[in-house]
């Protein structure tokens, strides 16, 4: 998540630049969508910090709704390669179909390293 947050700020910094001097319509949705996605990353490592200061003191129902919340700003950061990909598409078509294909087997590979143990 801190990989995405960063590369969501850089893209954000460098494109709005260039967003100024050379507007383009594609580039100006594809900032759109990183910037909706920013702070939902934020609220993602808050919860995080959140339970591992009170490890051990917060209750099972407060740890569900913690982890509902956290997984719906995961969700919403990775909204954010919707935009990033966008950007590419943008720059060259190859470069944007490998992006959203790694993206995707990235995405999956994570969330399945992620899930938990069956029991």
């Amino acid at each position: 998540m801190a990989a995405l947050l960063g590369t969501n700020t850089a893209f954000m910094l460098f494109q709005g630049i260039e967003q100024e001097r050379n507007f383009s319509a594609v580039r100006e949705v594809a900032l759109t969508i990183i910037a909706a996605a920013i702070p939902f990353q934020g609220i993602y490592f808050l919860i995080y910090t959140y339970v591992m200061e009170h490890n051990g003191t917060l209750s099972e129902s407060h740890l569900l709704r913690l982890a509902k919340a956290s997984a719906l700003c995961q969700v919403a950061a990775y909204g954010s390669l919707i935009g990033v990909a966008l950007m590419w598409y943008n720059i060259s078509n190859y470069v944007g179909v490998f992006f959203v294909l790694a993206t995707g087997a990235s995405v999956i590979l994570i969330r399945t390293a992620m899930r938990p143990d069956p029991k």
